[in-house]
C-alpha cells in the first residue's frame, strides 16, 4: 500500500529561530500514514538511527576479531551482508517489542536504559536459539557478545543524544486552536510531555459567543486582524477546529485561505485520534463516525487476517504446549479439577461463545454472581496469581482463535451481564462488536486492567480506534507490544 502523506508544508518554521533547508526539505511531512496508522517522522528517524547503530556495532565486532578487518572479510567472503541484516532485524523487532518505539513511553533515562539492556539480553537468547537450529547463518559467540556491548551502549547514547539535543521539539508542529470553549479546553488536559510530543499549542482563537474556559494568557483575540495574517506571522503549521457550537458561522474564506497556503486544517476529533490513538467519546457524534475515514472491510483483509490468526496461533500453540502442560499439572495439584474454566462471552455481531482459560480462581468463585476481579482478589489461587501475571491462563484461548470464535488481536470479549449494562450507559459500546474479539488488543497494550465502568469507557475509546483503523500492520505491532505488557507485568490482576 502506498504511503499517505498526512501533512506537508513548504519548510518547517519556528518563531524566533531558523531551520536549515535540509530540515525543511526532509522533514516537511510530520506524519506518514501507513496502513491507517500514524507514524511520526521523528520516530522513524530515531528508528533508522538506532538500526544503523546496531549494524555498525556488529561490523565493528567483526573487525575486532578479524586479522584483516572488515575489508578483509569482504574480500575473503567471510563478511556476509545477510548475517548483518538478519542480526539487525532481530534486534529491531525485540526493541520494538520492549516498547522502545512507542509514543506513550514515559520512562526517564533510567527506564530507557533498562529497556535497552533487557532488549539486548532477550535478543542474545533468541539469536542463540536460532543459530543453534540454523548453524549456517550463525555468528561466533564472541562476536555476538562484543557486538551486544557496542550495540547497547551505542543505542542508549544515540537515544539520549537525540532526546537531549534534538528532542521532539525539532519536529513539533506549531498548532493554533480555533475556539476557546469547552471543546477546546479538553486539549489542555494533555499536559504530559509524551502527550505533546508531536506539537506545540501556540494559542486558542476566541470565537464570538464561546464561553471561554482557557486561561486568558493563552487566548488569542484577533481584534480585526485577519486569521491568515496571524497564521503567517506566527508561522502556524496546523489549525485545529474546536469551537463549541458547530452551527456558528465562521469565516470560511479565512480558513480556505489558510488551507490554500499549505496550512493543515483538522477537526478536533481527528486531532485527538492522531495524538492519543483513541476516539474521544465525550465529544464524538454519529455524523463524524459516518463521514470519517475508516471502518473499512473487504474480503482481502478478512482472508489475510484469518491467515494471520491461524498462523500466529498455531506457532504459539506449538511452542506453548510444554508450558500449558506444566500449568495444567500445577492447577490440578493445588486445587484439583476442573483444570479449565469456560465462560460465556460476547463476540462479533453480538454472537455468544464459550471462551476457554486455565482456572485461576477457586471453584465456584462466582457463586454470588458475576463480579470484577479486584487487586489482591482472595478468590485467586497461588498458581492462579502466577499464571495471571504471566498471562499463561490465556493460552487455551488459542483454541478459540483456531475455531474462529476469536481473532488473535481484537477487543477483549466481555460477559453478557456486563455488556448489557455498558450498552445502556456508555454510548457506542455496541460498536466494539463490529470486529472479532481477541486474546490481546489495542486497549490491552495502551491501558491497564479495567475493573469499573469508567475503565470500560476508557478502554472502549481504544477499541473503537482499533475497529476504525485495524490492519495487519496494526495487528503485528499489537502482537509485538503484547510482549512488553507481559514482561513488564502491566495490567495483570
Amino acid at each position: 500500500m502506498a504511503f499517505e502523506q498526512v501533512q506537508a508544508k513548504e519548510g518547517l518554521k519556528s518563531e524566533g529561530s531558523l531551520r536549515s533547508g535540509f530540515t525543511s526539505t526532509i522533514f516537511k511531512t510530520r506524519y506518514i500514514r501507513f496502513y491507517r496508522s500514524y507514524l511520526p517522522v521523528w520516530m522513524l528517524f530515531l528508528c533508522l538511527t538506532e538500526v544503523i547503530v546496531v549494524g555498525v556495532a556488529l561490523c565493528t565486532a567483526f573487525a575486532i576479531f578479524s586479522e584483516f578487518g572488515v575489508a578483509g572479510w569482504m574480500l575473503t567472503g567471510e563478511f556476509i551482508e545477510k548475517k548483518v541484516l538478519f542480526f539487525t532485524l532481530v534486534m529491531f523487532v525485540i526493541m520494538v517489542a520492549m516498547g522502545l518505539y512507542q509514543r506513550r513511553l514515559r520512562e526517564g533515562s533510567a527506564g530507557i536504559a533498562l529497556r535497552v539492556m533487557v532488549s539486548h539480553i532477550l535478543a542474545f537468547l533468541l539469536l542463540y536459539i536460532i543459530y543453534s537450529i540454523f548453524p549456517q547463518i550463525a555468528i561466533r559467540e564472541d562476536v555476538i557478545l562484543v557486538s551486544m556491548v557496542f550495540s547497547s551502549t551505542g543505542v542508549l547514547f544515540a537515544r539520549l543524544v537525540f532526546l537531549r539535543f534534538f528532542g521532539t521539539e525539532f519536529f513539533k508542529r506549531r498548532v493554533l486552536v480555533l475556539g476557546s470553549g469547552k471543546r477546546a479546553a479538553g486539549i489542555t488536559c494533555l499536559r504530559r510531555w509524551i502527550d505533546q510530543v508531536g506539537y506545540r499549542i501556540i494559542g486558542f482563537i476566541h470565537i464570538d459567543g464561546d464561553n471561554d474556559q482557557i486561561d486568558e494568557d493563552r487566548i488569542v483575540r484577533l481584534n480585526g486582524e485577519k486569521l491568515t495574517d496571524y497564521v503567517s506571522r506566527k508561522c502556524i503549521d496546523e489549525i485545529v477546529v474546536a469551537f463549541d457550537d458547530r452551527r456558528r458561522r465562521i469565516s470560511m474564506d479565512d480558513l480556505l485561505d489558510c488551507k490554500m497556503q499549505g496550512i493543515h486544517v483538522i477537526d478536533l476529533l481527528d486531532f485527538y485520534e492522531r495524538e492519543t490513538f483513541k476516539l474521544k467519546l465525550d465529544i464524538m457524534d454519529p455524523s463524524w463516525l459516518i463521514f470519517s475515514d475508516g471502518f473499512k472491510k473487504n474480503i482481502t483483509y478478512k482472508i489475510a487476517k484469518r491467515l494471520f490468526d491461524i498462523t500466529v496461533s498455531a506457532i504459539i500453540l506449538l511452542f506453548a504446549l510444554p508450558f500449558m502442560l506444566i500449568t495444567a499439572i500445577a492447577v490440578l495439584i493445588e486445587s484439583g479439577l476442573p483444570i479449565f474454566y469456560t465462560q460465556t462471552r460476547i463476540g462479533e455481531a453480538g454472537k455468544k461463545f464459550r471462551v476457554m482459560k486455565f482456572r485461576s480462581m477457586v471453584v465456584n468463585a462466582e457463586k454470588n454472581g458475576a463480579q470484577w476481579a479486584s487487586k489482591n482478589d482472595s478468590r485467586v489461587t497461588r498458581v492462579g496469581a502466577f499464571i495471571r501475571l504471566t498471562r499463561l491462563d490465556e493460552l487455551p484461548q488459542l483454541i478459540n482463535v483456531l475455531r474462529g470464535d476469536m481473532s488473535f488481536v481484537g477487543p477483549r470479549p466481555e460477559r453478557p451481564e456486563f455488556v448489557a449494562q455498558f450498552e445502556e450507559r456508555i454510548p457506542y459500546y455496541a460498536e466494539r462488536h463490529r470486529v472479532k474479539p481477541g486474546i490481546t488488543g489495542w486497549a490491552q497494550v495502551c491501558y491497564p486492567y479495567g475493573a469499573s465502568e469508567e475503565d470500560a469507557m476508557e478502554k472502549l475509546q481504544y477499541d473503537l480506534y482499533y475497529a476504525k483503523n485495524y490492519s495487519i500492520f496494526l495487528d503485528f505491532m499489537i502482537l509485538l507490544q503484547t510482549a512488553e505488557v507481559i514482561i513488564w507485568q502491566k495490567g495483570a490482576r
